[in-house]
């Protein structure tokens, strides 16, 4: 059952990742594009002489982007069926559907929304190269305490729940993960290399790209998954 699950989540995070893909052509791709006019502009304003591509922004924007999304898309897919596996009948009576769009939403928020809130995507020419290291150490040290966040407020739910509820119980779990969220931005370090000329819209909407092409994914791969699941879980009760 552990393989025919691994195999359906592959296939729904490969199909979520396409639609993610295409999200991304439509909506993401634009701001990247005038974001590299801007970069090229203001080296060639400078005296700066521009990069050689190594590969064509054509076959970036196409199938490079496309191999990547569907690469992470049937790893996302993996991990999420194993997550799945483990979690099912242990964290509460849910259905198969139900269960993978509560794993879908928490995925999102835990490895997505939380870590972007602190340290937001930026389209190229934001970002000093010599703080590469450092932002990339950051980033991943906000998601990293964001599952902690939500481990410790998940073990802290079940008592919850008995002592006030399960509504008030709910509550309070949350409240319990914003407050840890909230104290642990706050001890991580800004960073804003944002240039001053950078057109703002340009950033802004390749951001809202980055976000919107994660909630796709994920909320795909929550919906499709469900199903799929639901489907080997009866042949083996059958």
């Amino acid at each position: 059952m552990a393989g025919r699950l691994l195999t359906r989540g592959m296939m729904a995070g490969v199909a979520a990742a396409f639609l993610a893909f295409l999200f991304a052509r439509i909506f993401g791709e634009p701001q990247v594009n005038l974001a590299i006019a801007f970069e090229s502009a203001k080296d060639l304003a400078s005296g700066e002489l521009p990069e050689p591509e190594l590969v064509s922004r054509s076959v970036q924007a196409s199938f490079g982007l496309l191999t990547a999304a569907v690469m992470y898309g049937a790893a996302y897919g993996g991990l999420f069926a194993t997550v799945f596996a483990f979690s099912y009948g242990r964290i509460g009576r849910f259905s198969p559907r139900a269960l993978s769009a509560l794993l879908a939403a928490a995925a999102f928020v835990i490895f997505v929304l939380v870590p972007d809130l602190k340290y937001p995507p930026n389209p190229p020419a934001v970002g000093l190269p010599e703080t590469i290291t450092l932002r990339t150490e950051t980033y991943f040290g906000m998601i990293l305490l964001s599952l902690c966040a939500a481990t410790a407020a998940f073990m802290t739910s079940r008592p919850l729940i008995r002592r006030l509820g399960q509504w008030n119980g709910i509550l309070v779990t949350i409240a319990v993960f914003i407050s840890l969220i909230v104290a642990a931005q706050a001890g991580m370090p800004d960073i804003d290399e944002v240039p001053t000329d950078f057109p703002a819209t340009v950033l802004w909407r390749f951001r809202e790209a980055a976000l919107g092409m994660q909630a796709v994914l994920w909320i795909t791969l929550g919906l499709l998954f469900g199903p799929l699941a639901a489907r080997v879980l009866q042949k083996q009760v059958d």
